[in-house]
């Protein structure tokens, strides 16, 4: 099990939390701060000139220039992130510019256009793009598998991410949601990973580590710690996290 930062995300703002880091060198800043503190590798997303989520080819390409320099050896995971914003025809113009060494996808955000979803596998397979699969809940994964099973999806152990508790309506993650997952049909044909909303994000996540290949944290899914006091930056997310793995394996 190793640990990933989600330090930006698509949603929140300076108003969220002063420390939200928008622009490439925040990006960067608190990628080695969290790399110190133990993180392998950042889920990056990049912002426009208005400070809005984006997709563009070349914003993702500054940054990634910029954490490589700044975070060397952490690995970088791009987000094809709709947000509401983009459609399967953007999220795959941004996997074909960029040709990205890994890339998260919803299914879900895909679903809607069949041509367009096997257009995006097919052009990270012939790129060579590793994909994290989202399951914003459990039923997502039998779409994975469905798509798997039609051949869209090339990988014979697919890479997932499940997303414990939810952005809206807000529920904070808990220990049932990792369960709710896991005993899933075909929960064993996967290679999971886990993220989770709210301030019980470390204890959730602590749970799922038996299971996990990763565990992400950060500003992205949440900002407070366990007594709901403001975390001051993303490395202290990490931390969290490790003192929470700590404090399963020796109670």
């Amino acid at each position: 099990m190793r640990i990933m930062v989600a330090p930006t995300g698509a949603r929140r703002s300076k108003a969220d939390h002063p420390g939200l880091p928008i622009s490439v060198a925040e990006i960067a800043a608190s990628a080695a701060a969290c790399q110190a503190a133990g993180a392998e590798a950042l889920h990056l997303h990049v912002r426009d000139v208005q400070g809005q989520h984006t997709l563009d080819a070349g914003r993702y390409r500054e940054a990634i220039a910029e954490l490589r320099h700044a975070a060397p050896g952490m690995a970088i995971q791009i987000t094809t992130e709709a947000a509401g914003m983009f459609g399967p025809s953007d999220q795959l113009a941004c996997l074909a510019a960029l040709r990205p060494d890994w890339a998260s996808l919803a299914p879900r955000e895909i679903k809607e256009s069949s041509r367009t979803a096997r257009q995006i596998y097919a052009q990270a397979a012939d790129q060579g793009t590793r994909l994290q699969h989202i399951l914003h809940a459990p039923a997502d994964l039998d779409l994975l598998l469905r798509w798997r099973a039609l051949g869209w999806v090339p990988d014979d152990s697919p890479e997932v991410i499940a997303v414990l508790g939810r952005y809206a309506p807000a529920r904070a993650a808990s220990p049932q949601d990792v369960d709710d997952f896991l005993v899933q049909p075909g929960a064993g044909l996967v290679r999971w990973s886990f993220c989770a909303f709210g301030a019980t994000e470390p204890v959730a996540l602590a749970h799922a580590a038996p299971r996990a290949d990763w565990l992400r944290v950060g500003f992205e899914n949440n900002i407070h710690d366990d007594h709901g006091q403001v975390l001051p930056d993303n490395a202290a997310s990490v931390r969290a996290l490790q003192a929470a793995l700590v404090a399963q394996v020796t109670e």
